[in-house]
């Protein structure tokens, strides 16, 4: 097991797990809230498949990387990933981001450049500013949030099952586009993450990424399901043409928040094209 050292607390280190597979230019997958790494199953085969170099990583507090109490900031997460990046010495690589992926990505590219990045994928984005404020109407109310962090606490078990209902639209799409099995290997994930991350990262739902997205000077590809119930299209995707400079849109009808697992029949091929044609699609 690979693991990446990014900080202590108190007497044990900070420890980022990550997998490196295949040749080629470097893919990074971020994952989403409350999943890890392997939930890029779907894309990792495919990319592989066409020469790429894949590398997934579990955020801290999920799938195998420490849970530690400290860091769950973007600045922090972000702060994690670009360590993996210098530790790897990747050059030429593409960010892609799912979910809370989307919020690395974003703040990466906002913090620290495109020296080492070529291109960029958002995909059911977090950005750009999620919470209502005077000057962000368009935004989720705060109430929303606190009800979340309640729930957590009171049956974090519960709140990950009508999570994940929502997370894969299983009213609409169970049986179908997401099986039984896969959305309770989604559940045995996210249960075993850690109890205190569950909770924390909620509050960086709430980031604002609005200073960020001006920054961001490479080719971006964005891939968001109109029927997102979890982050959803009008008050996240459809704010983003016009504040990303190079910006391509992909829409997945009735796409509901993991578009990567119910919708790779769309996903994937959007996905190469994206990065075989010079950051855009044809």
């Amino acid at each position: 097991m690979a693991k990446l050292t990014v900080g202590r607390e108190n007497s044990d280190t900070i420890d980022i797990y990550y997998e490196d597979h295949g040749s080629g230019r470097p893919v990074v997958l971020v994952h989403g809230y409350p999943l890890n790494g392997a939930s890029w199953e779907k894309q990792q085969r495919v990319l592989l498949e066409a020469g790429y170099r894949v590398i997934t990583y579990d955020r801290r507090g999920f799938g195998n990387s420490s849970h530690p109490t400290v860091g769950y900031d973007y600045d922090t997460f972000t702060a994690d990933l670009y360590a993996l990046i210098e530790h790897l010495d990747l050059t030429d690589a593409v960010l892609v981001g799912f979910s809370m992926g989307t919020g690395e990505v974003t703040r990466y590219l906002g913090q620290y450049g495109s020296a080492r990045i070529a291109k960029a994928v958002l995909m059911g984005a977090i950005p750009p500013y999620l919470r209502k404020a005077q000057d962000n109407p368009e935004g989720v109310d705060q109430a929303v949030f606190d009800g979340i962090k309640a729930a957590i606490l009171a049956d974090r078990p519960a709140y990950f099952k009508d999570f994940l209902d929502n997370f894969y639209n299983v009213d609409v799409l169970g049986g179908t586009r997401i099986s039984e099995q896969a959305w309770q290997n989604s559940f045995n994930v996210a249960v075993t993450a850690s109890t205190h991350a569950a909770y924390a990262c909620v509050d960086t739902w709430l980031t604002d990424f609005r200073d960020d997205l001006p920054a961001i000077d490479v080719p971006v590809l964005l891939i968001h399901g109109d029927d997102d119930r979890i982050l959803p299209y009008s008050a996240t995707a459809g704010r983003l043409p016009g504040l990303i400079e190079d910006l391509t849109v992909v829409t997945v009808e009735g796409g509901p928040h993991n578009i990567a697992w119910t919708h790779p029949e769309v996903v994937n091929p959007a996905l190469l094209q994206f990065l075989s044609n010079n950051g855009h699609l044809s």
